[in-house]
């Protein structure tokens, strides 16, 4: 049920402290990490790389690589930490991806997918193994390649797929351009649940707000995922998500409430030598649309970087919220 709504995994976004942030918009949408690359996590500090809160309820890592060994032995290292989902990165266009021989280029090698989930699947012990991709790259035309790739993937044992509805240029588009200039067709991502029914597949892409994604549950997709919106204005995404999406009687949550339930990790992390606007950059898009929104925004960006920032500086920002609200 999680994956019927998720945040997707953004770099240098969906980080512990954002994830925490999102969590208290809604207790039921599944959380993506950034993603980490397994060679990363095998020769790196597992705690600073992947460490993560049981307050962040259900959480998938990323993983991006393309040797079925590592992948293994960085889900073996992944397992403890608890997360329910552990994805394999088959839809980043960046050339630092590319060049790892990793991310979208893997659409061209749907053996080699194959086998990084077989001997991911091999290794995991709790978490579900899944797949995040695009519809094809390059001059592949995509209702051709598509099935072919859920087809020999999904035979390795894995029935959980993340579709981004866009085809990835690999040379001439930056990453930034990729996720805005390739025509999206959701359409397509439809007819792949028509011929494969016994696959959950969540589609992503140009998914902007949460009346946008529940046409795409009720056409019969298992899931949405929405990336910069829900990041950019967590509240319109997130707030009303488990009693429209997940059907839970849960009141719409306050995003004054959620900001104020962030203040115990806040109080710890100061201890530990985290800035305050480590937090509070995840924070920013909270009143987006709002009166007193800006004002908000502007208090912490020019605060929370200041060594004694904390609490206090947030409740300052909050006054000039709640003041035009009343």
């Amino acid at each position: 049920m999680a994956s019927r709504l998720s945040v997707a995994p953004m770099m240098e976004w969906t980080d512990r402290h954002c994830r925490l942030f999102h969590r208290q918009f809604s207790s039921h949408a599944l959380l993506y990490t950034e993603m980490v690359t397994a060679r990363a996590l095998t020769h790196g500090d597992p705690e600073r790389l992947i460490g993560k809160s049981e307050a962040e309820g259900h959480v998938a890592l990323q993983l991006g690589g393309s040797e079925p060994e590592v992948l293994a032995k960085a889900v073996k290292i992944a397992e403890p930490f608890g997360y329910s989902e552990i994805n394999l990165n088959c839809g980043c266009p960046s050339d630092r991806v590319q060049s790892g021989a990793f991310g979208a280029c893997l659409m061209r090698d749907p053996g080699l997918v194959a086998d990084c989930v077989s001997a991911m699947k091999d290794a995991a012990q709790s978490s579900e193994i899944t797949v995040k991709c695009r519809i094809g790259v390059d001059e592949q035309e995509p209702r051709e390649i598509l099935p072919d790739f859920l087809s020999r993937v999904s035979a390795s044992g894995v029935d959980h797929f993340i579709i981004h509805a866009r085809k990835a240029w690999l040379q001439g588009l930056s990453p930034k351009e990729n996720r805005d200039i390739p025509p999206l067709d959701h359409a397509l991502v439809v007819e792949m649940k028509g011929l494969f029914p016994a696959l959950e597949i969540v589609v992503n892409g140009g998914i902007m707000s949460l009346e946008e994604a529940l046409p795409h549950l009720d056409a019969g997709l298992d899931g949405v995922m929405i990336g910069r919106a829900a990041y950019h204005d967590p509240c319109a995404v997130l707030a009303d998500a488990d009693a429209r999406v997940f059907g839970m009687d849960s009141p719409r949550t306050d995003p004054s409430d959620a900001v104020r339930a962030m203040y115990p990790h806040i109080e710890a992390e100061l201890t530990r030598g985290t800035r305050l606007n480590q937090i509070t950059r995840h924070m920013l898009g909270a009143f987006t649309g709002q009166p007193g929104a800006r004002a908000w925004r502007r208090v912490l960006s020019e605060g929370a970087h200041l060594p004694a920032a904390g609490p206090d500086l947030i409740e300052q920002a909050l006054s000039h919220v709640e003041r035009r609200a009343a």
